[in-house]
Formats: structure tokens, C-alpha cells, sequence
């Protein structure tokens, strides 16, 4: 069974690596009006820091069958590459780590004590929610303790649960677009995040993405509040075509690697959602030290 969590995990982080790379594109400037026209850009596209940290939840999970902190924290820090567009408090703070800072200081310092609400946590954990996709409530459990090992404000906590929780119930099998909200906001705690998520559900029957986005947001703010619930909107109104849910979110602007980045992990867990074949022979190959199967300690297990 551990086995068959891997290997739809690792099919959501290629959609999630997917999204982030074709979603950073956005931002090489003479890509930009082709992207507009829906023109798709020389290959390679590179993926971001998205992708790499989604890459060490998934190495984690690999190793230890579910999200062990202490490691996830060493993972992090360790394959961190300032080229991959970290934020500045956090890639300090993992450069800190790295140093023999212990991450429960560092990242409950963050921002004056408050911790950071940004959407880092939640641009990372589609394929946590993939792995778990016979128990959402567990993804989400899962997800609110990888959060804090980079993420303790209670809105990027909670931007982290609802993706982990959307991602675990697109997986599970065939569900209404309505269905996955509504079973995301009952397994996210009362946040600003599940106030934009029951928005979100009110305007699945709205076709216009951009008037959406201008309501829930779309990463421009870089918070999880305003990432998290216009990225499940445009996942629940696409979950059975990648190429609709990818230009439906990138089409609005903001943050789109890491949007775009959620949306294609989300997407990409459920068997009709895969990506095209020839997209992904056109994004940057997984990094070499992510594991290619589970640890064969928790494959006996199971």
C-alpha cells in the first residue's frame, strides 16, 4: 500500500512541478505575450523553490512513511538553493538551519514573533495530500506539522490543511467540484483561508476567472489568504483537464509559479488529471536525490 501512496504522490509533484515551471515563465519577460496568447515557450522550463521543497515532503514521507519534522527541517535546509527564488526570512532561516540553528526558534521568530503567513507551506503539499488520499483527515493533520517547521502563522498553517485536504479528496476518486470544497472547509479550522474557501464555494458558477481572482486574490500578497482559496477554485472548476485548470489559474496573473505550482499538484493526484505527456518532456527533470520508491522499511510494513 505504501507503494501506491508513493507513486501517486510523486504523479502529483509532477504536476506540481509542472505548474511551477511553466508558471514561472510568466515572468521571463519576452515569454510573456505568447503565454498571454496561450503560446507554450522554448523548453526547459525550470522549475522553482516550490518544487524543491515539495520534493523533500515527498523524500520524507518516502523515508519515514509520514511527516517527520526534524527531518523535513533538515531537508529543506540542506537542498536549499538560493537560485530557486526563496523568499528572503525564509531562505535565511534555512541557511541558519543548516549552520545548527534549531528550526522551532528560528521559524516561531519570524516576522516579530508571529510567524510567517506566507503561502509557502501550502505551495509545497499537494503530494502529502496525494499520499494520503484514503484519509483527508490525515493529510491535513500531516499538513499543519509540516507547516510549522518553516510556517506557524495560523493562516499559512491553514493555507497548508486546505490544499493537503483538496489534493487527498481529488485523489480519492471522482468528486463534484462542489463536493471538494465543501469537504475542504470542513476539515479547515476557522481562518481567514476558510472564510476565502466558502467565497470560493459561492462562486464555483462564476466563468470569469479574472473577477474571481479580483475577490479571492490570486498570490499578489504572497499570503496564503490570498493564494490558497482562488487556487482551489480554479482546481475544483477543472479537475478533469490539467491544460483548463493551468491557463484558467496563470490567465489572472499574481504569483503564478506557486498558484499554478497548487493547482497541477492538486489537479495531477487524481488519475484524469494527468498532465500532458508533452509538457512534462519539456519541464526540468525531478533533482537526482529525490528517492525513486519508498524506504524498505515502510514498504514491509504495508
Amino acid at each position: 500500500m505504501t507503494a501506491d501512496r508513493f507513486h501517486r504522490a510523486l504523479g502529483s509533484l509532477r504536476g506540481l512541478a509542472l505548474g511551477d515551471a511553466l508558471g514561472s515563465q510568466f515572468f521571463v519577460p519576452a515569454n510573456y505575450p505568447s503565454l498571454k496568447r496561450r503560446e507554450l515557450p522554448p523548453a526547459p522550463w525550470q522549475w522553482t523553490d516550490d518544487t524543491e521543497m515539495a520534493c523533500s515532503v515527498l523524500a520524507v514521507l518516502a523515508e519515514h512513511g509520514r511527516i517527520d519534522q526534524d527531518a523535513l527541517a533538515r531537508s529543506f535546509a540542506e537542498h536549499h538553493d538560493f537560485d530557486r527564488g526563496y523568499g528572503p526570512a525564509v531562505g535565511r532561516m534555512l541557511r541558519l538551519i543548516r549552520e545548527g540553528g534549531d528550526w522551532r526558534e528560528l521559524s516561531a521568530a519570524l516576522f516579530n514573533g508571529q510567524g510567517s503567513w506566507g503561502n509557502g507551506a501550502a505551495m509545497r503539499i499537494a503530494p502529502l495530500g496525494a499520499w494520503y488520499a484514503d484519509d483527508p483527515e490525515q493529510a491535513t493533520h500531516q499538513a499543519e506539522i509540516s507547516s510549522y517547521t518553516t510556517h506557524q502563522h495560523r493562516e499559512a498553517v491553514a493555507g497548508s490543511m486546505a490544499v493537503a485536504a483538496a489534493a487527498a479528496i481529488a485523489a480519492g476518486g471522482d468528486v463534484t467540484p462542489e463536493a471538494l470544497l465543501d469537504g475542504v472547509v470542513a476539515l479547515v479550522p476557522r481562518s481567514a483561508v476558510q472564510a476565502g474557501l466558502r467565497r470560493a464555494r459561492d462562486m464555483l458558477d462564476y466563468g470569469d476567472a479574472q473577477t474571481v481572482a479580483a475577490v479571492l486574490g490570486c498570490g499578489r500578497r504572497t499570503s496564503a489568504h490570498d493564494t490558497v482559496p482562488f487556487a482551489l477554485w480554479a482546481a475544483a472548476r477543472n479537475l478533469g483537464s490539467f491544460e483548463a485548470a493551468f491557463w484558467t489559474t496563470a490567465q489572472v496573473g499574481g504569483d503564478v509559479d506557486t498558484t499554478c505550482a497548487i493547482v497541477g499538484g492538486i489537479i495531477a493526484s487524481a488519475d484524469r488529471g494527468t498532465p500532458p505527456a508533452s509538457w512534462l518532456e519539456r519541464t526540468e527533470e525531478l533533482p537526482g536525490w529525490l528517492p525513486t520508491a519508498v524506504g524498505r522499511s515502510h514498504e514491509n510494513k504495508d
